[in-house]
């Protein structure tokens, strides 16, 4: 018989508090000494309110540009640190360390003189990149994420996170929803470029700036915001809700059901020449001379540009999709097994679907379908990916055989019918879509609109009384 490995045990109560406090280094919890620890809740938002994302582009001075530096630097080292506690703790000493242990130990780091630096910093924006590391632990151990890395510098996005007692926001009574925003431990405000208002009267929740790999400086406020619905849009001369069938591809981007087809941008392709002369002229700068630094910006800033004009698309297009329809029908997609490698004969091939994959952002697109599906009352119906709508034919139904990729017009042979592949499929995705939204539609209690996301995989367990 083998032998049977036992799961760790966690050393726990007087013993624990001991490690943490001689080994590890982390202090008591003074502050409140008698009251019970009670564990940290975050923030609710209002009933009928949605959270909200306003982005805008801000050039600091140079004295900013230093602070901003200093603070990006010291949530990577804090983050970092927190993730080195929580590892050594476990594997040497089978002790737990969570998010209160990390911030007292924080203030240890901040009390000492070589790390004293640390002073420099908001200590909220740094308690806020140790709450970033107890949230991908608890994806870590909850959804199957994996493990927590360490950030690196160039390499990790540079941002900081500003609760409200982080920022000071003063509104513009004549321009109501603009203003100014000034961060802690700055004298001055942002020069924010204000390319749309915000709510007007409504302080934002959270601030987040960051800075990209071109060097561009953005500030994001996170806003509680009443949206309002769209009206309702069905077929004419009917009540039933006007659906739309959306099938996603490569040689099209999105084809619907009535035979329209939005092309595929290919920004990649489009710029893969600049692309490639760039990367030769920095392959031949020397490593750490300025005109290798120069040449690195030339690729992030092309990079951006492919980033915003994909994002522009994809928010034309979702937008558009869901004004003009009540009910919109795609099928459920596993992007990340999609986009897995492949070894051996045919790899190269892959390669090449995987980058033509991921610069169609298919994940992207379907995500902002599911959140302007809540904001303005439609019903996303997410069918089951292993439904056949590529090889039903939608005429009489009959299934016909597995075809491959590349076949894009066949005929039905029981009925004869000719179908473009793409059309078909998004035919038989609203038929479906609309068969499973009568079902919960008429399972509903009067008065109860329809959930904003279907999912077929999970219409089992979803109770309409719940």
């Amino acid at each position: 018989m083998g032998e049977t490995t036992e799961k760790p045990t966690a050393v726990r109560g007087e013993e624990a508090q001991r490690i943490k406090r001689e080994v590890l280094g982390i202090g008591d919890r003074r502050k409140h000494h008698t009251r019970k620890a009670t564990p940290l809740r975050p923030h609710a938002k209002e009933p009928d309110t949605h959270h909200r994302l306003y982005r805008f582009r801000f050039y600091p001075t140079e004295e900013q540009a230093q602070q901003l530096e200093r603070t990006f630097g010291a949530c990577r080292w804090v983050y970092n640190e927190g993730l080195a506690l929580r590892s050594d703790a476990w594997e040497r000493h089978r002790v737990r360390v969570g998010f209160a242990e990390t911030c007292r130990a924080l203030t240890g780091w901040k009390r000492a003189e070589e790390t004293a630096w640390l002073r420099e910093v908001s200590s909220t924006v740094l308690q806020q990149s140790l709450r970033h590391l107890d949230q991908a632990y608890s994806r870590f151990f909850t959804s199957g994420a994996r493990h927590p890395q360490r950030k690196r510098k160039g390499r990790s996005r540079d941002t900081a996170v500003y609760v409200r007692t982080g920022f000071r926001w003063v509104e513009d009574p004549e321009r109501p929803g603009t203003g100014l925003i000034t961060l802690a431990k700055q004298s001055q405000p942002l020069d924010v470029r204000w390319s749309r208002a915000l709510p007007a009267g409504v302080v934002p929740v959270r601030l987040s700036v960051t800075r990209d790999r071109a060097d561009r400086y953005f500030v994001s406020a996170l806003v509680e915001e009443r949206v309002a619905p769209l009206p309702t849009v069905v077929v004419p001369g009917t009540r039933e809700p006007k659906a739309v069938g959306v099938d996603l591809g490569l040689a099209s981007l999105v084809t619907l059901d009535d035979g329209t087809k939005s092309g595929h941008p290919r920004l990649l392709k489009r710029y893969a020449e600049k692309l490639a002369r760039y990367q030769r002229e920095l392959h031949r700068k020397a490593r750490g001379s300025r005109n290798r630094q120069k040449a690195r910006q030339r690729i992030a800033r092309l990079y951006a540009l492919i980033s915003d004009v994909r994002k522009d698309m994809l928010d034309q297009l979702t937008t558009r999709l869901v004004r003009e329809n009540q009910v919109l029908v795609v099928e459920d997609l596993s992007v990340a097994s999609l986009l897995r490698g492949a070894h051996g004969t045919g790899s190269r091939r892959k390669a090449r679907l995987n980058r033509m994959i991921a610069d169609a952002a298919w994940a992207a697109l379907l995500r902002k379908l599911r959140y302007k599906c809540a904001w303005y009352g439609r019903t996303l119906v997410i069918v089951d990916r292993f439904f056949p709508s590529t090889r039903r034919c939608s005429a009489c139904r009959a299934q016909g055989p597995k075809m491959a990729v590349t076949v894009r017009q066949w005929t039905c042979a029981a009925c004869g019918a000719a179908h473009d592949r793409d059309v078909n499929a998004a035919v038989n995705l609203r038929e479906e879509g609309l068969r499973l939204y009568g079902l919960v539609v008429e399972a509903l209690p009067p008065g109860r609109k329809a959930p904003a996301v279907l999912k077929a995989s999970e219409l089992d367990e979803w109770s309409p009384a719940a």
